[in-house]
């Protein structure tokens, strides 16, 4: 039926056109933001998805932060640590020369002195971030907590942490009273000769107080500093073994969060990217429909002027 009042095939021609238009602009919304889901509106499941992730994603960011922070606070310790092996060593090696007959002990006790200054300045100056597990007081804390890693299951979320007591490798106690550092505790035992250790430390050796000792004296004295001195050292070995371990432990923590973020990345992607492939070819499609419905609402709308044909002459 032709009819003035209603144009049927106009009304639908429109509302095919409406349909082509709402789905050209949502593809042109992909394209140009690259994403299948940018809001909630476009599908709230996978949007609520992908800004969880998001989320915990920037925390494993501040988590790979912290851990290059202790990585690198552990580093400075290592080598600082490393340093000190080679010095005791070598006092430990003078402490051995001086048991031969006739050798100067004042020129020896330079050496060791020297040695000893060195390690005093590496324990004093390997300081990271305001940290120093060298030269620090207990009294303080030696628990050393690391930030490893972030995880979220359902609504609860864990921080894990990696832990290092420094106690193991403090070289110097910096409390008024007590020293237990490994430099500065009293770890000689027995010595004869008074002033050949002023505190029965490693830190305050003096082997010219031994010029005055008998000879029985001084070989006996030189026995114990030399015991202490490698007893000290075999802990210092430890130590050094202990923070190697951990500087390894971090960086391979590391290496996982970076692989971890990217992979939640991906993960994220797989949810909410649009493809950039299938997204053009169906532009090129919706144009072209959208071309056609502009034309078939045309010829709908014509169809009413066809009607005054029927009343001419």
């Amino acid at each position: 039926m032709a009819s003035l009042l209603t144009n049927a095939a106009a009304m639908t021609a429109l509302q095919t056109l409406s349909n082509t238009s709402k789905s050209l602009d949502t593809t042109q919304n992909r394209i140009s933001t690259g994403m299948r889901i940018s809001t909630a509106s476009d599908g709230a499941a996978y949007w609520s998805i992908a800004t969880t992730m998001r989320s915990d994603n920037k925390s494993l960011s501040a988590v790979q932060d912290s851990l290059g922070l202790a990585a690198a606070t552990v580093d400075v310790q290592y080598t600082a640590l490393t340093s000190t092996v080679d010095q005791l060593t070598e006092i430990g090696k003078l402490l051995v020369s001086a048991k031969e007959p006739g050798v100067d002990l004042g020129k020896i006790q330079k050496e060791i002195k020297t040695r000893l200054d060195q390690i005093q300045s590496v324990a004093s100056s390997s300081v990271f971030n305001s940290e120093n597990w060298l030269a620090a007081d207990p009294a303080a804390g030696t628990q050393k907590q690391l930030v490893a890693s972030f995880s979220r299951v359902g609504s609860a979320i864990t921080i894990e942490t990696v832990n290092y007591d420094i106690a193991g490798s403090l070289l110097y106690d910096t409390a008024a009273a007590g020293a237990t550092g490994i430099m500065d505790k009293a770890s000689i035992v027995g010595l004869t000769t008074a002033g050949a250790s002023s505190d029965n430390s490693i830190a305050k050796i003096d082997i010219s107080a031994l010029t005055a000792a008998t000879e029985a004296d001084r070989q006996g004295d030189l026995t114990k500093l030399i015991t202490a001195v490698n007893t000290q050292l075999n802990g210092l070995t430890d130590a050094a073994s202990n923070l190697g371990a951990l500087k390894t432990r971090l960086d391979t923590q590391k290496d996982f969060v970076k692989a971890l973020t990217d992979a939640i990345d991906r993960g994220v992607g797989q949810l909410v990217d649009a493809d950039m492939n299938a997204e053009s070819t169906r532009l090129q499609a919706l144009q072209t429909q959208q071309q056609l419905g502009i034309q078939a609402l045309s010829i709908a709308n014509s169809n009413s002027q066809n009607i005054l044909s029927l009343f001419r002459g």
